[in-house]
């Protein structure tokens, strides 16, 4: 007698939405391998080699036998670097068991959110925001809080919007600056602001992803949550390697805080993961030694980055219905596209197109340009362009788009 087998799976996993940004990125390659010549700027990824005095760092530790298991939290010597790089880089002073390394960002974001957030919280997202920070308060139990921030306003939230938003079940906020997606950076007094809110809510903490943190462009400056008077004992920041340094596939990142949270992340990393990988370990030592703001390793991608971003900036302002705030940081730009769907809208041989889901289809089966929808950062009326590409691929990139929005074959949103 055959028994079927009971194939649910627990609730909770059917609440979580899948990473629209890695669905589009995997569609992408695998056009590719079938031979289309397709371009994909779905992934925040960069598109540099990791610089070679950190693959040296990494090849060293393998000859030196650096291949065993590390303390749960990370080896002394890289916290050390840490917390130095905290002190110098951001002003933010901290011990070695108040710094827990993990298995890249995205880990300790986590492991922060589900340390301190109580089925029943709220979580407070900024939008647009991060594809994942919904979906780890809803794995966490909690209940996401969204505020929607305007490219009219700079992607910023105001402190305003903030105070309106917040109540007794308000546990944590969410920051991240430079922004992904929108590329936007908050200023010390737009932080100021928000640390003037939050002081009079003693249950609210802030979790400060700082991710992007070497990769700003002048004037804009890059300003940590916690080393605002006041805001060190409920500021949880959130950094890594893999952006700044190109290092996504070594996976490292590490969580800053009072001790008593990051013992208790420490604590859910030790049942799962623990330690992250000893050779990206050693290797991030001298990562964090090139120098302040990265050394002249991630000042040269800083540069590429800022004209890659000019060049884009003005390709899309030059399409006539694009809004757009223009990044002053990260490498992402979110152009306002809603007069492209929505009622009306449909282009010659593909049919209709409600929303920046199908508009982004759209423009990956007939342009062979690969965008994320808005929809996925709780922004519809935007796409997300990564522009982690050579000049060569996002000049050929955008002009495609252009190419496909033409009003022969192209018709917009009605009255648009």
């Amino acid at each position: 007698m055959n028994v079927a087998v009971d194939n649910s799976v627990n609730p909770l996993v059917a609440s979580v939405k899948p990473s629209k940004t890695m669905a589009l990125t995997d569609l992408a390659t695998s056009m590719k391998e079938k031979g289309v010549d397709v371009i994909g700027l779905a992934a925040g990824e960069p598109d540099f080699d990791t610089p070679a005095e950190i693959i040296a760092a990494g090849v060293e530790a393998l000859h030196k036998g650096l291949t065993r298991y590390t303390p749960n939290t990370g080896t002394s010597s890289l916290r050390k670097a840490i917390c130095k790089k905290l002190k110098d880089d951001n002003g933010l002073e901290y011990k070695l068991d108040e710094i827990l390394v993990s298995n890249g960002a995205k880990q300790s974001i986590w492991q922060a959110v589900l340390a301190t957030v109580k089925p029943g919280d709220e979580v407070i997202i900024p939008a647009p925001y991060w594809v994942s920070y919904t979906e780890m308060a809803v794995l966490a139990g909690a209940k996401p809080v969204v505020i929607q921030t305007t490219p009219e306003e700079g992607f910023v939230l105001s402190a305003e919007k903030l105070k309106a938003a917040l109540t007794p079940k308000s546990r944590m906020l969410i920051l991240c600056t430079p922004s992904n997606p929108t590329g936007a950076t908050y200023t010390k007094q737009q932080l100021e602001a928000i640390a003037d809110v939050i002081r009079d809510h003693p249950r609210l903490l802030v979790l400060s992803d700082e991710i992007y943190e070497y990769i700003i462009y002048p004037p804009a400056q890059h300003h940590s949550f916690g080393a605002l008077p006041g805001m060190w004992d409920r500021t949880l920041t959130v950094n890594g390697f893999s952006k700044a340094y190109a290092m996504t596939g070594w996976r490292l990142g590490y969580l800053a805080g009072p001790k008593h949270f990051v013992s208790a992340a420490a604590i859910i990393q030790s049942q799962s993961t623990s330690g992250a990988s000893s050779i990206a370990q050693h290797a991030a030592i001298t990562a964090l030694a090139l120098g302040p703001q990265g050394g002249e390793p991630v000042q040269k991608m800083r540069e590429a980055y800022q004209a890659r971003r000019d060049m884009i900036v003005a390709k899309l302002r030059a399409i006539p219905g694009v809004k757009l705030a223009e990044p002053s940081g990260a490498f992402y730009v979110l152009p306002e596209m809603s007069a492209f769907f929505g009622p009306g809208a449909k282009a010659e041989g593909f049919g209709p197109i409600p929303d920046s889901d199908t508009f982004c289809r759209y423009l990956i089966e007939k342009a062979n340009v690969a965008v994320v929808p808005g929809d996925a950062f709780g922004a519809d009326a935007c796409i997300r362009i990564s522009y982690a590409a050579s000049i060569e691929m996002l000049t050929k990139a955008m002009d495609r788009i252009v190419a496909s929005l033409d009003p022969k074959i192209y018709t917009r949103r009605t009255g648009a």
